[in-house]
């Protein structure tokens, strides 16, 4: 008898990871009919819709329609508005992703209701639990069933938490399989070209920013300094941030606006830029093409630390931990907190040739993570 899965998605970064997910199921259709449940926790609607067409999802069975609140509220609106799902739709099995309040939240319903539960990305610490991503990581392993890990220091962190083993699947890192399935199709991309970035097949070098925890955007002076050092950066090479809206708004709040040049048309002449340069979200392929060809790329996000890895490219994260350390044991990413000068001298050692030449790529972030885990279930849901 075929089974009823629900895959649940609530931010962009889920959608990534769904995508592949969604694609190996359909290649055991006779196995189970999946669902994809989207919370809208993210929900600006044209984002979603760039991120749905570039990642060749089709549109959401179920779109909950969240939106923004406090962490309580939107954890709570999405519980009462996924429990009616499960109602409706009685699943065998429900999949959450990652580390955002709609992976809690239905990982609790799912719990409560003596569903099957799935956590994919599991395992993944920081250790600093003034992150509400670190409680959702910890309280979602505690109720899973079955928990997918991207690396051994994941599994080591399950044991220790008392996990059995028996639960617990190194199959590797869906990420790098949607990473893997679009790189080509996003060469395919002409960011580089409205952003005066390759001209006559040549690409100049460039720094690429992302930049929405907390701790580094809802502090005015902890905000100005990383604007600060960005723009020291920019004296050497064009310094492109694409902002979230939330980000923009935090820069409009603090009066900070001045120091950075906004464009909206994507159209720019590096040239002129000697301030970093906001540009608004992109696409899917849009920011893979940029980040794959950058000469380095500054963050707080914890996939990008994962990508840039694959790629090759030098990172520089900006926190004072991550819950991807195996990122900065193998691959190319540094932690370098928030401090202005620490970023400014990290980045001038890899624009002077200094940056980290040896590493290596965690063992299966080769493509076939989202196979090893739909292999997982063909043989053990029952």
């Amino acid at each position: 008898m075929k089974k009823k899965i629900i895959i649940v998605a609530g931010a962009r970064p889920n959608f990534m990871k769904t995508a592949p997910l969604i694609r190996e199921f359909k290649r055991h259709k006779n196995f189970a009919d999946v669902l994809l449940v989207h919370t809208g926790q993210h929900y600006d609607e044209e984002m979603s819709k760039s991120f749905f067409y570039d990642l060749r999802l089709t549109e959401p069975d179920v779109y909950l329609g969240i939106g923004s609140g406090t962490h309580a509220e939107q954890t709570g609106k999405i519980m009462i508005e996924f429990e009616k799902v499960c109602f409706q739709e009685k699943p065998d099995l429900v999949i959450v992703l990652g580390d955002v309040n709609s992976t809690i939240a239905c990982a609790l319903v799912a719990s409560k209701l003596r569903i099957a539960l799935a956590h994919v990305e599991a395992g993944l610490r920081s250790f600093d639990r003034s992150m509400p991503e670190e409680i959702n990581r910890i309280l979602t392993d505690q109720i899973s069933d079955y928990l997918f890990t991207t690396c051994e220091d994941a599994n080591r962190n399950l044991i220790n938490e008392g996990i059995p083993e028996g639960k617990i699947f190194f199959v590797g890192n869906v990420m790098i399989d949607a990473l893997n399935d679009h790189l080509e199709l996003a060469r395919n991309s002409i960011i580089l070209e409205n952003l005066g970035l390759r001209k006559n097949n040549t690409v100049r070098k460039y720094a690429i920013v992302t930049l929405h925890r907390p701790k580094n955007v809802d502090y005015p002076d902890v905000l100005k300094g990383i604007i600060c050092a960005f723009n020291e950066l920019a004296q050497k090479v064009p310094v492109i941030f694409p902002a979230h809206p939330r980000t923009v708004k935090q820069i409009e709040n603090f009066n900070l606006k001045d120091m950075v040049n906004y464009e909206e048309n994507f159209i720019s002449d590096p040239e002129d830029n000697e301030k970093t340069l906001v540009i608004p979200p992109l696409g899917y392929h849009d920011f893979l093409c940029l980040m794959s060809n950058a000469t380095i790329v500054l963050t707080d996000s914890g996939g990008i630390q994962e990508e840039t890895t694959v790629l090759g490219i030098p990172c520089l994260t900006l926190r004072n931990n991550t819950e991807r350390p195996i990122t900065e044991k193998e691959g190319t990413n540094i932690i370098v907190g928030n401090k202005p000068d620490r970023i400014i001298s990290e980045s001038m050692k890899i624009l002077n040739g200094k940056a980290r030449k040896l590493y290596e790529i965690p063992k299966f972030w080769d493509g076939s993570a989202s196979e090893r885990i739909v292999e997982v279930f063909i043989k053990n849901l029952i």
